[in-house]
């Protein structure tokens, strides 16, 4: 069995145990342990030296009980079906959490969006949504950036969606540039909701972030975002890595210089010797533990190395079920990732409340919502791990799990 295929099954298997949890049926789980509908598309494009290629897209909407579906679109040559329904499904796990009126949904095309011009990526993205146009809308199931998409994507995915139905739609995608509607905030909400959680759990085990040791694996987007705000915070960023390797300085890493170098060189691990491997990162003796980099990262194999008291994963699945089981036993406080990397769905509601009502928030009015969100979330999935002695993870899945399940039943589907 792939590893991706694993994260469908092992989500399927912590749902079933959330809704056992809750006291429903095996009825209920059979409807949403696939996504409701999934929809595959052939997109043809013409390439800029006048050959056409097709391209495979995929758009999957988990369940729609709570409201239309919601979730991102990734650009990646290795995507598969697996990996987009169980993305799909972590995203209703996710809306459920904070609180939101969706349902799970997830696109991706398998493109390598490093080979394409500028122009080629503009007719892709066109041509993907006038692939999936029935089946999307403001109203149905709204798209967002994911990997590889940017503002820019999300604009001509926005213009096509507009002219095919004659009207302007900003509320038809989130992600987009403050010009055409984007929220302020959006940028480093993922980030910024990964960084509250952290804040919430160090409270929980009376660490102080000011001063505090921490690891991040992944200088990406989310890592470095999220190194930038606890280095603005006070803490100590020791290592941070990429796939090459890792940067490691017990007395903390200047993060506003590696910054600047990234900007300039695209990597910085290449820049420098005496890198540590990505394994030997886990051995690190810190406070924080932040994952931000591939799934299956934290195995039985290395689980018992740990010596961070919190491990946030800001990446999607960076820890099996069997390594989250050891980290509980050794006192570790897990933010898992449907709570951790929360902020960004958060933020794009926003951006879509705000597109629907036609007023437009300041970025102070969106991170004290976001805030405000967050911190009932963490409270509401560490008071039933604390209250029924689950681990973190079975705690969310309860808590995002739980208004799908009620909604179904409302609405008669079981």
């Amino acid at each position: 069995m792939s590893e991706k295929s694993n994260l469908v099954t092992s989500t399927q298997n912590i749902i079933e145990e959330a809704l056992y949890k809750l006291g429903y049926d095996e009825g209920l789980y059979e409807l949403i342990k696939e996504p409701a509908r999934f929809l595959k598309v052939r997109i043809p494009v013409k390439m800029d030296d006048g050959s056409v290629q097709t391209f495979t897209g995929y758009r999957s909407q988990h369940n729609s009980s709570v409201g239309p579906t919601k979730g991102g679109v990734r650009f990646h040559p290795d995507v598969d079906e697996n990996e987009v329904k169980a993305l799909s499904m972590w995203m209703t796990l996710k809306c459920g959490i904070v609180n939101l009126p969706y349902g799970g949904g997830k696109g991706a095309i398998q493109c390598d969006p490093h080979n394409m011009s500028k122009t080629e990526l503009e007719r892709l993205s066109r041509g993907f949504v006038r692939a999936i146009s029935q089946i999307v809308g403001p109203s149905k199931d709204i798209p967002a950036p994911d990997v590889y998409t940017d503002a820019q994507i999300m604009s001509w995915m926005m213009d096509e969606y507009s002219l095919m139905h004659k009207v302007n739609a900003p509320n038809f995608i989130t992600g987009k540039p403050i010009a055409l509607g984007g929220s302020l905030g959006r940028e480093q909400a993922t980030a910024l909701g990964a960084v509250i959680t952290i804040e919430e759990a160090a409270k929980r085990k009376n660490i102080k972030i000011k001063g505090s040791r921490v690891v991040i694996q992944g200088f990406g987007n989310a890592g470095s975002f999220i190194a930038k705000i606890l280095h603005d915070k006070g803490a100590k960023i020791v290592c941070i890595s990429e796939s090459r390797g890792a940067l490691y300085d017990p007395d903390g890493l200047d993060i506003d210089h590696l910054l600047e170098l990234r900007k300039e060189h695209g990597r910085i691990t290449p820049l420098f010797d005496n890198l540590i491997t990505n394994s030997e990162l886990f051995e690190i003796d810190c406070d924080i533990l932040v994952p931000a980099a591939l799934a299956n990262q934290i195995t039985t194999q290395n689980a018992g190395d740990i010596k961070a008291t919190i491990v946030a994963e800001a990446a999607n699945g960076p820890t099996t079920q069997e390594a989250t089981r050891i980290l509980t036993e050794n006192g570790v406080l897990l933010i898992p990732d449907v709570l951790a990397s929360a902020g960004g769905v958060t933020v794009s509601y926003f951006e879509w409340v705000q597109n629907n009502q036609g007023l437009y928030w300041t970025e102070k009015e969106v991170n004290d919502l976001l805030k405000e969100k967050m911190v009932e979330a963490f409270d509401k999935v560490y008071e039933i791990s604390q209250s029924r002695h689950l681990d973190m993870r079975l705690s969310a899945y309860v808590v995002g799990v739980r208004r799908t399940a009620e909604a179904t039943r409302f609405r008669g589907w079981v």
